[in-house]
């Protein structure tokens, strides 16, 4: 559908087409989805009318924060038998969020549908690799423009963070006495997953979702060798000792990137 008609809805500014789409990674069969860039109030009833026309009578979307705090809301759609993401995301809190990240601030956040937590930082990230189809006030595109730069207090503080991963090490070794091995696989998804935040930091490159982030990181040019293959066969045998190794060859792979 056209971008325009998003647009015209009271309250959007912006609309940004993101993930693999974006990326021009896609295939026939990815969803297509859309960021509405909003500012407080959206008029939800105009956006359900339209799509309500452009997917069905049985089509709907949310108010803001309908899915949760910080993947916030809007529909699922399918558009001409294709499926089409709306996702909303407030204007002003992006913009806050990046004044966070370029302090080095970031956090991961219960949401579901995201078992590490929701990335704060995901939200500069999916600007910054998105591509903007409309954009009412130049505003988000100048806040595009900015993004673009990873912030090196950002780089630094994902980095900072591989402490987690020694202490996750720590606490997986306990959970094997008690012969716990659902939190010991707890432990060691989160492990990976701070490993693969703090390569992406040390790369100066946006990560913004678990899925595909063990990938993605074992191709930044810098990571540990391996890194894929490795993580897979920590999950196979639940081996902590190869947990406690990536750390430590993430640690060292990530002050090589920053220098």
């Amino acid at each position: 559908m056209n971008a325009e008609r998003l647009a015209d809805v009271p309250g959007i500014i912006a609309v940004v087409l993101g993930g693999s789409r974006a990326r021009g990674d896609h295939t026939p069969e990815s969803d297509t989805d859309l960021g509405l860039y909003y500012r407080a109030p959206l008029d939800v009833d105009a956006l359900g009318r339209l799509a309500r026309e452009v997917a069905g009578p049985s089509a709907a979307v949310t108010a803001p924060g309908g899915w949760g705090p910080w993947v916030d809301g809007g529909g699922w759609l399918t558009i001409d038998g294709g499926a089409v993401d709306w996702i909303y995301r407030d204007l002003d809190r992006v913009r806050a969020v990046w004044a966070e990240v370029t302090r080095g601030h970031y956090a991961f956040h219960q949401q579901a549908g995201h078992p590490l937590g929701f990335a704060s930082h995901a939200y500069v990230g999916e600007l910054a690799l998105g591509k903007i189809l409309v954009d009412r006030t130049e505003e988000v595109t100048e806040l595009q423009r900015q993004t673009r730069h990873y912030p090196r207090a950002l780089s630094e503080a994902l980095v900072a963070g591989l402490w987690e991963g020694d202490f996750l090490v720590t606490l997986a070794r306990k959970a094997v006495s008690r012969g716990d091995t659902a939190y010991l696989a707890g432990c060691l998804f989160r492990l990976v997953g701070v490993c693969a935040h703090a390569l992406h930091g040390a790369a100066g490159r946006w990560l913004i979702n678990e899925k595909g982030a063990v990938a993605s990181a074992a191709a930044l040019p810098g990571a540990p060798e391996r890194f894929r293959e490795r993580v897979d066969g920590i999950f196979r045998e639940l081996a902590i000792d190869a947990a406690a190794d990536l750390v430590l060859d993430t640690a060292d792979a990530c002050a090589m990137m920053l220098r």
